[in-house]
């Protein structure tokens, strides 16, 4: 019999945010820009699956009252995924690492 590892499969959230804000940055932080990278980077990550997809355009990182946001957040704490794929921890709120450990969103 042979050796077999059994790899960890992951549940993830692809995150996409843009704000009105966000002015001249717009082209380069684009949601369909985000979404090129995001799944770029998983083609060489067979070990995450995607469960769904939530975007927020328009919406700033300061506001924790948008919709996608609020449906990853649910998605989390219901246990149908394990972890969030976002181009930078920007797009999930304005605060910075320590604040995000403190809300239980990254470790």
């Amino acid at each position: 019999m042979k050796n077999q590892i059994l790899k960890k499969i992951y549940r993830a959230v692809v995150y996409l945010r843009l704000s009105d804000e966000d002015g001249d940055n717009r082209e380069s932080d684009s949601i369909s820009n985000q979404r090129i990278l995001i799944h770029s980077f998983l083609k060489s990550h067979p070990e995450i699956q995607v469960v769904k997809e939530c975007v927020d355009d328009g919406y700033t990182g300061t506001n924790f009252n948008r919709p996608g946001f609020q449906e990853m957040l649910r998605m989390l704490e219901e246990g149908e995924a394990d972890c969030i794929i976002v181009k930078d921890y920007c797009a999930i709120i304005g605060l910075n690492q320590k604040d995000l450990e403190n809300q239980g969103i990254l470790a």
